[in-house]
């Protein structure tokens, strides 16, 4: 099931991030992923358009929107490739029509997630924080 975010989500979903961060962006220093960790929880969560996906009842990974820029989706590793990444931007496609992405170069996961649901690579920036180099991906419009 995917519903809306609700504030008593978010210890639940920090422990989701907590693990799918450490997998996807390992590159990252320990500083940043405690700078970006703390904007997730105080500022994107609460702010953002999130979205929650669960399984068994419970919150198993989130989307969080910025108009129609995915600006985090995070899944719980035990549940990669079961395909609730593509539930999630399904569901955000349904209704927001073609997205676009800003990720790590780095990200093993993201890169290859986005390449095949579609995203084509747009243009390149870096990240702020770090300097990290980043890919702009975005869906052909239809």
């Amino acid at each position: 099931m995917i519903r809306k975010f609700k504030p008593s989500d978010t210890d639940h979903l920090m422990n989701i991030w907590d693990k799918a961060e450490a997998l996807a962006h390992p590159f990252l220093p320990a500083e940043i992923r405690a700078q970006v960790r703390k904007d997730i929880r105080d500022i994107y969560l609460p702010n953002a358009e999130v979205w929650v996906i669960e399984d068994q009842g419970a919150p198993v990974g989130f989307i969080a929107m910025i108009d129609r820029e995915i600006g985090g989706l995070f899944l719980d590793p035990s549940c990669h490739g079961k395909g609730l990444g593509r539930q999630l931007v399904d569901h955000i496609v349904t209704l927001k029509g073609p997205l676009t992405v800003e990720v790590f170069k780095d990200n093993q996961i993201g890169v290859p997630f986005y390449q095949r649901y579609g995203f084509e690579i747009t243009g390149e920036g870096k990240f702020d924080a770090s300097g990290d180099e980043t890919f702009k991906m975005a869906m052909p419009a239809v």
